[in-house]
């Protein structure tokens, strides 16, 4: 049971001052090098078959003492959509007076991002030593089990930093499928699984039913289980799933009373409100923290969760919970970076979620033309990308990003784009240089958006704070 919700009260975290000093890591530009040097399968290097397993994910959490077993969870799985599900989460918790852990992937510019307590990010000094420890008990089981993964590593680490700061729950994004990902060793209070979409199909499948039922390898026996409404191939294979492992699975606004309505007011401009009422709460009329219809169910989502967690003692009335949605970050999710040409990043790498983004584009923002910089992996739906693009952008400045080797060539997507679309297009060799160029053709009015892939979005993100620091030339 969570400790007694008192005013006020903070998660019990160690302060370390980031002063390095002595540990496996002694700096942390030491521990970064570490984990870089870890296969890391979020930049597209071909799946192992023994990577894809979780033997070597227990042995690591056996020699850890296992951390996980000392943590309250929320899991959560899915094709797009679980990020924001976990923020809004983890944000209404820590208002509800919880010590809340936040762990997500991939990151934008600080690996640290992935590592959040109440909010705040690892500091470097813990995050050397917890991955101190980590890369210590890999070492231990290399010998039977192998090398450590870099998300294998970081999960451990991240359950790891929970537990010895005594967080009240931790919410946890599940990084590939749900069976076998490394995050599948946590105890959960509640599960979750957010829009389905065919995705990373040489691993978890060709059709929606095999993807489906990857994800759903996250419910556990007399574990709530939530949904939002699915394609019926998808459904049918979560309700099997749930069926089989003794889970109950519910989908909001089927099984739990669930509506949304968009509006505009002076205080908030265009924006969204659910509400959602089950025999223990009534959540009526929240606005929603993130820009987009789409996100509207992702916060039903989010508010089934806290109900679900007021079953297991968590209290989390309505008013904190308001509170705490709008408190939720929007790192990454129509996030504005610069104001002087307006620039905006997003995540957005599949085609539902590039036309997600230009419909919330189209409903939240005013201007009178948009340039796109976009970019995206070799291995993602370019043409169906590219054709969605189409429909919002009236310019599009393709590049690659510097660190992904799956990265699309700019010209071949400028060719491709050509087969969809007549509108004006250019080429840059990276990131800094597309956002020059887009500068270069937007007036005061007008909007540029850096999406296709998180590494465009978080290369963006990082050139442009560099640019204020005034650690790089050039405007925007």
């Amino acid at each position: 049971m969570p400790r007694p919700l008192s005013a006020n009260r903070k998660t019990p975290v160690v302060v370390e001052p980031d002063t390095g000093g002595g540990g496996v890591f002694p700096t942390y530009p030491a521990a970064l090098k570490h984990l870089n040097e870890r296969v890391n399968y979020e930049r597209g290097i071909p799946l192992r078959g023994p990577d894809f397993r979780l033997a070597r994910m227990r042995a690591l959490l056996d020699a850890l003492e296992s951390p996980e077993r000392n943590l309250r969870c929320v899991h959560v799985a899915g094709s797009k959509g679980k990020g924001s599900v976990v923020e809004m989460t983890a944000s209404c918790l820590t208002a509800c007076g919880y010590a809340t852990g936040c762990y997500t992937s991939p990151h934008l510019v600080d690996v640290r991002e992935r590592l959040r307590i109440d909010g705040e990010q690892i500091g470097p000094t813990a995050f050397c030593r917890t991955l101190g420890r980590v890369a210590q008990a890999a070492e231990a089981v290399k010998a039977e089990h192998g090398d450590a993964t870099y998300f294998e590593l970081i999960t451990a680490q991240a359950l790891l930093w929970f537990a010895e700061q005594a967080v009240d729950i931790a919410v946890v994004e599940v990084g590939l499928g749900g069976r076998l990902d490394a995050t599948n060793l946590i105890e959960p209070e509640v599960t979750a699984i957010t829009a389905l979409h065919l995705e990373h199909t040489q691993v978890l499948g060709d059709t929606l039913d095999k993807i489906a039922r990857e994800k759903a390898g996250i419910f556990k026996p007399g574990v709530a289980a939530l949904t939002i409404p699915q394609d019926p191939g998808a459904m049918a294979a979560l309700r099997d799933v749930a069926q089989r492992v003794g889970a109950t699975l519910e989908v909001i606004g089927e099984d739990i009373e669930f509506s949304y309505r968009f509006e505009a007011t002076p205080e908030l401009g265009p924006h969204a409100r659910v509400s959602l009422t089950t025999p223990r709460s009534t959540y009526e009329h929240l606005p929603v923290p993130l820009r987009g219809e789409h996100q509207a169910q992702n916060c039903g989502l989010a508010l089934a969760i806290l109900d679900k967690l007021g079953d297991r003692g968590f209290d989390t009335p309505e008013l904190r919970v308001a509170e705490g949605l709008s408190r939720t970050p929007t790192v990454g999710r129509m996030e504005q970076v610069w104001d002087e040409p307006r620039i905006l990043v997003d995540g957005a790498h599949t085609p539902e979620s590039v036309q997600a983004l230009v419909r919330a584009i189209g409903a939240h923002m005013k201007y009178d033309s948009m340039v796109a910089v976009f970019g995206c992996a070799s291995d993602k739906d370019v043409r169906g990308m590219l054709s969605r693009l189409a429909t919002g952008a009236d310019k599009v400045v393709f590049t690659k990003a510097a660190n992904n080797p799956r990265s699309v060539e700019p010209r071949e997507l400028q060719r491709k784009f050509g087969e969809v679309s007549g509108k004006m297009t250019q080429v840059a060799r990276s990131v800094p240089e597309a956002l020059t160029l887009a500068a270069r053709a937007v007036g005061r009015d007008d909007l540029i958006c850096a999406t296709g892939s998180f590494y465009i979005a978080g290369e963006a993100k990082r050139h442009l704070l560099d640019v204020r620091a005034g650690r790089a030339g050039g405007k925007a």
